[in-house]
């Protein structure tokens, strides 16, 4: 009876050595797939129905608007002048991304000129990730990216809703610096393009 007592008593050692190598190798494979389906519930039951709702809002939206003053809108940017810079990369990328959301957004670079649709580009680009905080459905695909930097706010123990504010100010002033210098080093190399051209003609 003592005999019996001592061996239910007693607990299994872990294996040691090679087998050991392989126990701990299988533990990490099933709890790399358990992490993963447990991310997927917490996408299901969070933001997947957060994009649809937000997807078919902006769609009515985009519908109740018209599609051709969302079009019309993008020829006025194409105007030459300083004073079109802010239309044509800030307020056009910002209503690109948002009403038509990655990757349809560039398709409103089609009625600018060829000289500015590199710097049209880049400022939207730049702003599919400065959106998500306040509207993930701009671009849902890359959500991990301001999930990332979340995850560091909330283990602080601050509110997100000051950081997606923040996220999408700064990212306004850099798509206007960033369409503006793509500009003009755009414009320097047509230039330079253009005197090869006639050097070698």
């Amino acid at each position: 009876m003592s005999v019996l007592a001592a061996t239910d008593t007693s607990q299994a050692q872990d294996p040691t050595g090679f087998f050991g190598v392989l126990a701990h190798a299988a533990e990490w494979f099933i709890g790399l797939f358990q992490a993963g389906a447990t991310n997927f519930v917490g996408l299901l039951t969070g933001i997947i129905p957060l994009l649809i709702v937000l997807l078919t809002a902006v769609n009515a939206l985009v519908r109740a608007i018209g599609v051709e003053r969302i079009e019309r809108f993008g020829e006025l940017a194409a105007r030459p002048g300083i004073q079109w810079y802010p239309v044509r990369y800030l307020v056009l990328p910002v209503l690109s991304v948002f009403f038509l959301t990655n990757p349809m957004c560039y398709t409103m670079g089609r009625f600018l000129p060829e000289k500015y649709k590199p710097a049209f580009y880049d400022s939207s680009v730049s702003f599919v990730h400065p959106i998500l905080g306040l509207f993930p459905h701009a671009n849902p695909g890359e959500l991990f990216v301001y999930y990332g930097i979340a995850a560091g706010i909330t283990t602080l123990g601050l509110g997100l809703g000051d950081l997606a504010v923040r996220f999408l100010l700064v990212g306004m002033v850099v798509i206007l610096i960033r369409g503006v210098v793509t500009e003009l080093i755009t414009a320097r190399l047509l230039a330079r393009n253009t005197r090869t051209e006639g050097a070698l003609a």
